[in-house]
């Protein structure tokens, strides 16, 4: 087993790969021309982090298109992605529909799907009501039945707030059938799907409404094996969202330190007030806590060290706390740029937020936690 917090040069390098690749081709200015744009991301600039830099697969076993490397190694791309607040089916498709994939049974699914996912060549995302964190079977509200063409099936309903739903190549929903739930691929040009883009607070990450009209789909997995696979996507995107808020979080305090070291009044840097000091030590604080947290998430899935909904649970809460605190601290650090849209403090505050409500608050997961650890606990 990997000792925790212990990164082999091959990690550090693969951190150093991916935040000079960013600084070139995601400065600040091309996240907010993405942001605006109507699809929220540039394809050709995602599909480079998987042909140039190979890095979309790291924790998708070789046999599938992947690299093998595991899933700490994805864990500090992530980081290193939502440093830059990358835009881009992060969510979707590496953080939900990838996991979810792994995770199955079914050998030519697997070799099918993923290794275009792999490349960059073509986007995911899982359709299933993880609002809290962790599967709720009971909000469930596609059903499938019948049988379709060439003894297909068909899904009937729809699913609100779908991560990068808009222009997914492959839906995997989650869906009811007469034998119980079911997780079935759907095409992103099936028939009978729609799909409404929704105005978000966070414009560097989309979502969409998405409706089924007896559209066919191809079934993956059913009974425990989907409801397994749909549960290993949440933990390991909780904690995928977990060190994605460490980075977004060391970025916002490393350019508020520098704008407090540089910025000047009463004939002095505002950073050599103590109070000021105080502040940017309390910043430090909350982001070594979340990366502790986030990571420990990371390796107890990877090695089977820890409960996945103990750990998952834990880094979610408290890295969605520390980057709610560090972006409303760097806010009020920078001044009144910090509540301008020509700055960028709000940009990460906003991810802050919604990461803070996307797959459970960390209030349920804080809640779940408990439950875990102590209400079992003997005496």
């Amino acid at each position: 087993m990997t000792q925790e917090f212990e990164f082999d040069d091959e990690i550090v390098e693969l951190r150093a790969m991916v935040r000079e690749f960013c600084a070139e081709i995601f400065p600040e200015s091309v996240v907010r021309e993405h942001m605006e744009s109507e699809l929220g991301h540039d394809r050709a600039l995602w599909r480079r982090l998987g042909t140039d830099l190979g890095v979309l697969g790291l924790a998708v076993p070789e046999a599938y298109g992947g690299d093998g490397a595991g899933l700490v190694a994805q864990a500090v791309v992530v980081d290193e992605l939502g440093a830059a607040l990358v835009c881009g089916p992060v969510l979707g498709t590496l953080a939900l529909a990838m996991p979810a994939l792994v995770a199955l049974g079914d050998e030519n699914a697997k070799r099918e799907l993923l290794p275009p996912l792999c490349s960059g060549e073509r986007t995911a995302t899982l359709v299933a009501p993880l609002a809290t964190g962790v599967l709720d079977e009971d909000a469930v509200t596609v059903e499938a039945g019948g049988t379709g063409v060439r003894g297909g099936w068909l899904l009937t309903g729809e699913a609100a707030q779908v991560p990068d739903g808009a222009d997914a190549d492959t839906l995997l929903v989650l869906a009811r059938t007469a034998d119980g739930p079911a997780l079935f691929a759907v095409a992103g040009d099936a028939e009978g799907l729609d799909r409404t883009a929704l105005t978000t607070l966070d414009l560097t990450r989309r979502q969409a409404a998405v409706s089924f009209a007896a559209t066919p789909a191809r079934l993956l997995a059913s009974g425990a094996e989907a409801v397994g696979a749909v549960e290993r996507a949440a933990s390991v995107a909780s904690v995928l969202l977990a060190v994605e808020s460490v980075g977004g979080s060391q970025h916002m305090l490393d350019v508020t330190v520098a704008h407090v070291s540089t910025r000047k009044q009463f004939g002095q840097p505002v950073g050599a007030f103590q109070a000021v000091k105080h502040r940017c030590a309390n910043l430090l604080i909350a982001v070594e806590t979340a990366r502790s947290a986030a990571y420990h998430g990371v390796w107890a899935l990877q090695d089977g060290t820890d409960d996945p909904q103990l750990a998952a649970g834990l880094a979610k809460a408290v890295a969605s706390e520390s980057y709610q605190a560090v972006t409303a601290g760097a806010i009020q650090l920078h001044g009144g740029i910090g509540f301008s849209w020509e700055g960028s403090p709000h940009l990460y505050f906003k991810r802050a937020a919604t990461n803070g409500l996307t797959l459970g608050t960390p209030t349920q997961h804080l809640d779940r936690v408990a439950a875990l650890a102590l209400d079992t606990a003997t005496v």
